[in-house]
């Protein structure tokens, strides 16, 4: 555990725009991804409001995926990562709402496993796992999602009495907007919006305006403007103290030589001895923090818990304290100097 200075990085967006039918959600999310990418061909839709996103084609060549129900989060899942795999830059998902109460959805699969509370302990964390998706996407995400409509009677600037559509509650899990940058609310059918939430404060105390590609312009320089991400000072510190099992120089741009890093088999770190084997669950993209954290104290070499700490990016805050205590108790081992004569080493 340790204080460190507070920094700025840069991020992917996780924008959300909400409305009322016919407020302008589409329409607005494709100018924002155009604005963020300049390259209709690097925008997909994952289109669940029966195939509304192609309406908009005269805009641009954009892609999209046509989803159909079940609405299951996994089914969404499978859509994101279908896009990542085709160098996608903005995956618009158009909308959230289907994913909660569409046929299939959380609201649909809790029904009939019995819609008891219990039964929330198998949806939630279907639901979650959908969430941290789209955190953790390397595709900005652009979210759609409904809201609940309701009416009133208006006097216009004219002075007569006119029906206005409004949008209420969003039609999602409560708290879906927490883990946004930017939350967008379209408040008419004029396609104004507002800023319900924004960690950007490009939009907070603002008018009401239209969204524009300028405005998606204006985002991405946000996005771009913190640090560029750097290797973690334990992933440095781990690098200066591995030494090459059987080291291959070259020569570098002055001639200097360098040496390279052994390749380490991430399995590796799950070796136990004694012929038992500390097997992951499957495969490393199922492995729990768990068992990376029994897999520190296994490791037997620097050169091990590196390749441990670099598989697993998700871990590395979470478990920072065990992989530095372990580089440090293996730094000290295998320096001759710990150890006096006896055998008896010095670390304390």
């Amino acid at each position: 555990m340790q204080l460190k200075q507070s920094q700025r990085k840069q991020v992917k967006l996780r924008l959300g725009l909400s409305g009322a039918s016919g407020f302008g959600k589409t329409k607005s999310a494709l100018l924002l991804a155009y604005g963020m990418t300049n390259d209709w061909s690097k925008i997909a839709v994952i289109d669940t409001e029966n195939s509304s996103a192609s309406l908009y084609s005269d805009l641009g060549n954009y892609n999209v995926l046509d989803l159909q129900a079940p609405y299951s989060p996994e089914r969404y899942i499978q859509a994101i990562e279908l896009c990542e795999k085709s160098n996608i830059s903005v995956v618009i998902i158009d909308s959230v709402s289907h994913e909660w109460n569409g046929t299939g959805g959380c609201l649909d699969i809790h029904e009939k496993l019995g819609g008891r509370f219990q039964d929330w302990g198998q949806v939630t964390p279907r639901h979650q796992a959908f969430i941290n998706k789209i955190l953790q996407s390397p595709c900005h995400i652009i979210t759609t999602t409904r809201r609940k409509i309701d009416y009133s009677l208006d006097v216009g600037s004219n002075g007569k009495t006119q029906v206005v559509k409004h949008g209420t509650k969003e039609i999602t899990r409560e708290g879906f907007e927490y883990e946004l940058t930017v939350n967008f609310e379209l408040i008419n059918e004029n396609h104004l919006v507002k800023a319900s939430k924004d960690r950007t404060s490009l939009f907070s105390n603002k008018p009401e305006f239209v969204i524009t590609q300028d405005t998606g312009k204006m985002i991405l320089e946000w996005c771009n403007s913190g640090a560029k991400s750097v290797e973690e000072p334990i992933v440095q510190n781990i690098q200066n103290e591995v030494k090459p099992l059987n080291p291959t120089s070259h020569s570098g741009l002055n001639g200097a030589k360098a040496t390279q890093l052994p390749k380490v088999n991430p399995y590796d770190a799950f070796e136990v001895g004694n012929n038992e084997s500390f097997a992951p669950s499957q495969n490393l993209k199922h492995t729990s923090e768990q068992e990376v954290y029994e897999a520190i104290s296994r490791c037997n070499t620097v050169q091990e818990l590196y390749a441990l700490y670099k598989s697993f990016p998700q871990f590395q805050e979470s478990l920072r304290v065990d992989f530095e205590a372990k580089k440090s108790l293996l730094i000290n081992l295998t320096n001759p100097n710990n150890f006096s004569k006896n055998g008896h080493n010095k670390i304390q």
